[in-house]
This record gives C-alpha cells, sequence and structure tokens, in this order.
C-alpha cells in the first residue's frame, strides 16, 4: 500500500513539474517553443557563407553550423519536430530584424565587434578575415594608397565600409564612395567599371570572383586593413538560448566536425563548381582549440 502512495505520488509530482517546466521558458526558447519554428536571417551573396543556390534556397558553411544550433534547440526543448524559417537580410537589417523578434539566428557573415555587442549576443567564432580589395587587374590597383582620387564602392552597414573611410580621411586620399546594399551589387559595380575597387573581407572577395563571368580579370589586393572575427548572431540578453547557441557550436569543435563543414565549403567544389580553394588559417585553428569548451 505505501509503495503504491509512493507510486502514486511520484506521477503526481511528475504531472507538476512538466508545466512548471514550460513556464520557466522565457526568450528566444519560449518563442520557439510557443511557435513551434525558428526563424534563420541570413545572407543571399556571402558565398561560401551564406548564399543563394540555383533553386534559390539558402545554403552556405554558416548554414550548416546553423544547421547544428537548431539540432541542438530541438534537443533542448524535447521537440521531435521544429519548422525552420528562413528570412534574408542585409548589413544594415541583421541587427534591427534581430532586435524585433523577425529572426532568431543570424547565419551570414558577421563580424564580432564590441560596439555590436551592445546590441545583439554572438556564438563562438567561425571564421577569421580582414579587408582587402578587389579591382580589375586591368586598374593596376595594388592598395589602398592607390585609390587617391578613385571612386571605390562599398557596402552599407560592414565594418569594411567603416575602415576604408577612416584611411581616405587619414591619408587625405579624397576617395569617392559609392554605397551597395549587398555585396552582390558591390561587386557587379567593379564589374561593370562604375567603381574601380571594392572593399571587403577577403574571404568574400574570393567567393565573389569565383562566380564571376571572367574571374580571371579580377584579382584580390593589398594588405589586410581590418581583423574581423565571424560569428552567428542572437538576442542580446537572451543567455538561456545564448547557452545553447555556444554549446552547439563548441561541440561541433571538440568533436572535430567543423573541420569536416570548413573543408566542404573552403577546399571542396561549391554545388555551383566553383573552387574556393582556401585552406584554414593558424589563427582559425587555434581559436577553434581555445573555443571548444567541454560540456
Amino acid at each position: 500500500m505505501i509503495r503504491k502512495s509512493l507510486a502514486a505520488f511520484a506521477a503526481l509530482a511528475l504531472l507538476a513539474a512538466a508545466p512548471a517546466i514550460a513556464q520557466d521558458l522565457t526568450g528566444t526558447l519560449k518563442k520557439i517553443k510557443d511557435s513551434g519554428s525558428i526563424t534563420i536571417g541570413h545572407r543571399e551573396t556571402s558565398i561560401p557563407f551564406s548564399y543563394l543556390d540555383e533553386k534559390q534556397q539558402p545554403i552556405g558553411y554558416s548554414m550548416d553550423i546553423c544547421a547544428a544550433i537548431v539540432e541542438e534547440v530541438k534537443k533542448e526543448l524535447g521537440l521531435a519536430q521544429l519548422a525552420v524559417k528562413y528570412n534574408p537580410v542585409t548589413p544594415q537589417t541583421r541587427i534591427p530584424l534581430m532586435a524585433n523578434g523577425t529572426i532568431d539566428l543570424e547565419c551570414g557573415s558577421t563580424t564580432n565587434t564590441l560596439t555590436r555587442q551592445k546590441q545583439v549576443g554572438y556564438a563562438p567564432i567561425t571564421f577569421i578575415t580582414g579587408t582587402k580589395l578587389v579591382a580589375k587587374k586591368s586598374s593596376k590597383i595594388k592598395s589602398y594608397k592607390d585609390l587617391k582620387d578613385k571612386t571605390v564602392v562599398v557596402t552599407q552597414g560592414t565594418t569594411n565600409e567603416r575602415i576604408i573611410k577612416a584611411l581616405s580621411d587619414k591619408d587625405n586620399l579624397n576617395i569617392k564612395f559609392l554605397n551597395a546594399k549587398d555585396h552582390g551589387e558591390s561587386f557587379l559595380t567593379v564589374e561593370s567599371g562604375r567603381a574601380v575597387a571594392f572593399a571587403m573581407d577577403d574571404i568574400l572577395l574570393y567567393g565573389l570572383v569565383a562566380k564571376a563571368k571572367s574571374p580571371k580579370d579580377f584579382e584580390v589586393v593589398g594588405d589586410y586593413l581590418s581583423y574581423d572575427p565571424y560569428a552567428m548572431m542572437y538576442r542580446k540578453g537572451d543567455e538561456d538560448f545564448g547557452l545553447v547557441v555556444r554549446r552547439a557550436v563548441a561541440r561541433l569543435m571538440a568533436s572535430g566536425d567543423i573541420n569536416k563543414l570548413y573543408n566542404k565549403w573552403f577546399l571542396e567544389k561549391l554545388p555551383s563548381g566553383e573552387l574556393m580553394n582556401v585552406p584554414m588559417s593558424p589563427l582559425l585553428k587555434a581559436a577553434i582549440q581555445l573555443q571548444a569548451l567541454p560540456d
């Protein structure tokens, strides 16, 4: 009799605890649980991080990492199924759309900066790059100092825009700037001759050149003008969701699966046939080792 009473009490305790666990959810995790879906903000031309394939579906290195994060969210919430919605973002819209709840996770090519940390939270660093220039070989541009009195295009809302404008002011280069909404438009501005160069993270420039109509006409030039560590963004102050995000990426790093994803997008042929051929840098290898935190 006592055993039966204890069993009944335990069952009632479990039933009572279940709603409490659900009620404990807050922020993005509660939003995802209630809606049964997670919304990913993606880029359309950030090759090979986040871009559209021939079927207009978002693919890339960042998208694969975010797929692992989605699986971790499903485990955390005990969900058998979780609908994934996609929302395109640009450098100008990515942070506002995160802040207002339109997207839950940004999976692109966003630099983790201290200034942006005032507005958003960041996952561990998954790529390290820096600002360089792309120009037609015929232009003879080799350095930002060769841009004096010339026209340069920048993608609005990027760290690269701020860097090259600051250098123009510092060295009195009198560079004339054109603003574009995304990297594809910026590259087209150089391709069409409306600008002599485009200042952007070198890895993105290599991707744009690889997909150009005539890749041999272009070259990525100059010294690094900045340090740009990429990381996925989530809503600021949402530490419960942030922990799930960070845990998912740390597990990719600890297991070595991050290396497989890197090879897939940077050393093997892209789905459209291009080859990036960019080995992992010693700096990124070190960052991965340092961020592979234990559970």
